[in-house]
């Protein structure tokens, strides 16, 4: 199952350092990201957030005042460039205190922490391992299970209550929910462009704003996926 995270940072470039480590880790989803504190509250009353990085220093509201306001806060992992707030954040049950600008291997140490207050014993690093050799993917298909070679995969196509898996030789069918099927691929290599399609990273061959191309087809990229899928070619 995906950990849904939210980062509300007012410095891009800290959030896109982030981004770009997240995209690292299995089973890690951007849910959002905001610049401005009273957007992010208003977005934290509405949506299931597994997971929060909370900046502090931000125009308007501290990221401390805001968390304090949550009633119900989900997980939060503190990453700032100040660290004269570490008591103070801790004593709100925060999970770890990061100080900018954050490496992946100290943001691993973090996820871990999370892991095991979410689901103990789960290490974000022996999870990453296990995902990222994942070599095949099992789909139901004509009353059998095909196997098929993840690196083969170019994207998958929702149609409802069906799912096409282009690969380089073949399309398969398969009674199944787009979603579930982005749970059991590895997150570094895929990236989800629109409700209806999920891509191979690794072959894209070029891109805008408005699409990927792949092999000789052209897909959306919707407005709700672009922030997100802009941030992950861009890391690559």
């Amino acid at each position: 199952m995906k950990t849904t995270f939210l980062i509300l940072d007012d410095e891009p470039i800290a959030r896109k350092v982030l981004k770009a480590h997240l995209e690292q880790v299995p089973n890690f989803r951007l849910g959002a990201e905001f610049a401005n504190p009273l957007e992010a509250y208003q977005y934290l009353r509405e949506e299931a957030v597994d997971l929060l990085f909370l900046d502090i220093q931000m125009p308007g509201l501290t990221g401390l005042d805001l968390l304090r306001s949550l009633k119900n806060p989900p997980a939060v992992i503190i990453t700032t460039a100040h660290r004269d707030h570490a008591v103070e954040s801790f004593d709100l049950d925060v999970i770890d205190y990061l100080l900018k600008p954050v490496s992946l291997d100290r943001l691993l140490k973090a996820l871990d922490r999370y892991h095991s207050r979410a689901q103990p014993g789960l290490s974000a690093k022996a999870n990453m391992i296990e995902i990222s050799q994942q070599h095949y993917l099992d789909l139901r298909a004509d009353r059998k299970t095909v196997r098929i070679p993840v690196d083969k995969i170019l994207y998958l196509e929702s149609l409802k209550d069906y799912v096409r898996v282009h690969t380089d030789d073949e399309v398969i069918v398969t009674r199944q929910v787009l979603s579930d099927l982005e749970n059991l691929l590895p997150a570094s290599k895929f990236v989800r462009i629109h409700r209806s399609f999920l891509v191979a990273k690794g072959r894209i061959r070029a891109y805008s704003a408005e699409i990927v191309e792949v092999a000789t087809v052209e897909l959306p990229i919707s407005r709700s996926f672009k922030a997100s899928v802009l941030a992950a070619l861009q890391a690559i």
